[in-house]
This record gives structure tokens, sequence and C-alpha cells, in this order.
């Protein structure tokens, strides 16, 4: 049972200090005043101890989280009381780390802190769009269908993440494989044919172009591979660095969204993203300005993050919500079209959950596309590289056999 360390006054107005163990800080309180103490402070007796395992207790998983809020809000419509609920979830959830959260929320509940404030001070947790959705959820008197829905969206967008990840499983290996591959030939099997090569050469002959390109690549590998490869983790160290500053990423993204086939995936991707967050928000209640505000920083991407804080000031200022949208050029025209008359006919959020949707479907053909002509290329580009090195390799040998 836990155990409160508390500071009071007396009726003399004594100061009085000491332990009391008690289920919850409430309870504690209630012995206080039975006790005829004026309480000044009550705190946990151990929240300043140190936990060694939380210093490698990982954050909770998404699906976790999603599955939190889909069982909360389905005890919590079927009628059992909040407390009561939390008891229930914090002996059936599984994640050690979410277990601890919906206990430490469970507690403050039941010491008379709101919902919403609870599950506020877990913010590593629970993002922005979840904690506004459940306030306003809360203040609105919708809290079972505002978490239901929530959970679906982490649900939905967790799948998304999935396929992007899964789809570019088999690209990395063939990656992985070609560089193994080629890494094995040049260290195990072209040093076997240079004393042939040294015989071409001492007797008057040249190589093949094919083949002295080859031993020049070997080389310079063999004398600069691994200043090549210190260069390469000190550029995605850099990359990583510049991604953390506002000016970095807005760079980054801009480039990226340039890239052939990876490019309309990743603007499909934070376009999709943006109308899911906004719209999701605006059914739940949130409010345009806090709205749009969580959406520009959910939408993963830099450019597109600077055009909706732009509508923040124009939506405050009476401007419509499509102008600034239009002007970044990221938007399709005819979501644009849709977005614009959403606004005029007042179903905004309708219509943006419905453009996400469709623009999801977009997206998910597009990753297919992506794939597609991923996994031909990089088996090309194996196999290129594989028939360069043998044909390098056995020229001189037909140059031998010519002049034999």
């Amino acid at each position: 049972m836990p155990e409160f360390k508390y500071k009071a006054k007396s009726r003399a107005g004594k100061d009085v200090v000491g332990l009391m163990t008690a289920n919850t800080r409430k309870e504690a309180l209630e012995r206080l005043a039975a006790q005829k103490l004026f309480p000044i402070s009550v705190e946990d007796a151990h929240k300043n101890d140190v936990n060694v395992d939380k210093w490698f207790r990982k954050k909770p998983p998404t699906a976790a989280v999603a599955d939190f809020l889909t069982q909360l809000g389905e005890l919590l419509e079927n009628g059992v009381p909040v407390l009561t609920a939390f008891q229930a979830l914090s002996k059936q959830t599984p994640n050690a780390a979410l277990r601890e959260v919906v206990q430490d929320i469970g507690d403050q509940v039941a010491d008379g802190q709101s919902l919403d404030a609870a599950f506020a001070s877990h913010n590593k947790v629970f993002d922005d769009l979840t904690l506004s959705v459940i306030r306003a959820g809360n203040e609105g008197a919708f809290l079972e269908a505002a978490l239901k829905r929530t959970a679906k969206f982490i649900e939905d967008q967790e799948e998304i993440k999935s396929r992007i990840k899964g789809a570019m499983i088999y690209p990395s290996v063939l990656a992985t494989v070609g560089v193994i591959v080629v890494s094995v030939l040049l260290i195990a099997f072209v040093p076997k044919f240079e004393p042939m090569f040294e015989s071409v050469v001492d007797s008057g002959k040249s190589l093949p172009i094919a083949t002295v390109w080859l031993l020049a690549f070997r080389d310079f590998c063999g004398k600069y591979g691994l200043y090549l490869l210190g260069g390469l983790i000190a550029f995605v160290v850099w990359a990583k660095i510049q991604a953390s500053t506002k000016s970095g990423r807005r760079f980054l993204d801009k480039w990226k969204l340039r890239i052939p086939v990876i490019g309309p995936v990743a603007q499909g991707s934070a376009v999709s993203k943006l109308c899911r967050v906004l719209g999701t928000l605006l059914q739940n209640g949130v409010p345009i300005l806090r709205a749009l505000e969580i959406s520009a920083r959910s939408t993963g991407n830099a450019l597109l993050q600077a055009s909706v804080e732009k509508a923040v000031d124009a939506v405050s200022a009476g401007e419509p919500l499509s102008k600034p949208l239009q002007e970044s050029g990221l938007i399709p025209p005819q979501a644009m079209t849709m977005i614009s008359i959403a606004e005029e006919s007042n179903t905004l959020e309708k219509v943006l959950l419905n453009l996400s949707d469709s623009l999801e479907r977009q997206l998910s053909k597009k990753i297919d596309i992506m794939v597609r002509l991923l996994e031909p290329m990089m088996l090309l580009m194996l196999a290129g590289a594989v028939f360069y090195i043998i044909l390098a390799l056995l020229l001189p040998v037909f140059q031998m056999t010519d002049a034999a």
C-alpha cells in the first residue's frame, strides 16, 4: 500500500510531520481531517526514489496505447465508473510501462484530478492530438466516442507506417546483399587473378580498360574505404542534426519532395496525415485554431507545417483556411476544391476525413508502384555490378587465349 509523507497543523497551530499509509492521496487527506489536522502538503513518500528500471523502460508501443484507449472508451460507454475502469485496465494491460501509466492516471483521478489533466501529466505517452481530443470530449460530455475515434486514428496511422516499413524491407535486403556480394568479389576473387594480370603487363600488353577501372576501384576502396565509411557516418549524423533544426528540416523536406517516386509518396503521406488529424480534431469538438496548431506539428513535413501555421494567423484574422493552404502548392488541386466548398457549407471535418480516406488509398497505390520500381532497379544494379566484375576478370583471360 502506498505511503504518503505529510505536513499539517494541529488546532493549536503546531506543525505535525509524519508518514501515513493509504490507498490514495484523497484517503490520506480524509484521515488527516478525521484526526483534526489541517494538511499543508501530502506527497508520495517514494516520489523521489531512484527507480533504475525506468531508465531502461521503453515508451509503450503505439498499438498498446490504442488498445487501452479503445478499452477505456468501451468500459465508459457501458456505464462502468471511471475509477473502476482504470482499476480494471491497470490489471489487464500487458505492457509494464503502460500499466504503470494507467495506474498513475487512475490514482490522480481518485485524488480529485480531472481526467484530461491526469492524461496530460503523461505527455510523452499520449501525443497532443490524443490529449486535445480527451480534453474536448471530457468538456463536451462525449468522452467515450472521442476515445474510440482517437484509438481508430492511431491504429490507422500505425498501419500506414507498417505498410511503408514493410514495403522497404525487400529493397533494403537487396541493397545489403548487393554490398556483401560485391565486397566478397573484390576481396576474395580479384586478388587471385592478379598474378595473371601481372603476366599480361610483363608481356608488354595492356590490360582491358574495364579491368584497369576495376583494379583502380579496388585499390581506392582499400586505401580510402574507411575514410569513405567515416564520411558516410558523419553525413548521416550531420543530416540528423540538421533535421532537428527548423531550417534544416525545411531544406531536407524540400529536396525529399523532389526525389522521383519517393517524393510523391512523401507528399501524399503528409497531406493525408494533415487531413486526418485536422478532421479528427474538429470532429471531436476541438476549436479550429487549436486543431490547426496540432495538425501543423503532425504533418511530418516542414514546408506543409509552415503553410498550416500561416493558416492559423489567417483564420484568426477572419480569412478562409483554403487560401494559405492553396498558396503552399503541396495540396492537390482537387483536394483544395473540396476543402474550399466544405468551408462554405460548414462540413469541413466530414470532408477532411473523407479526403483523407481517398488520399490514403492513392498513397497505397503509390507505395505499391514505388516498391515495384525499386525491386527491379535494385536487381538490375546488383546483376550489373556482378556482371561487370566477372567481365573485367575474364577479359584478360580471353586476351591471353587469343594471343596463344
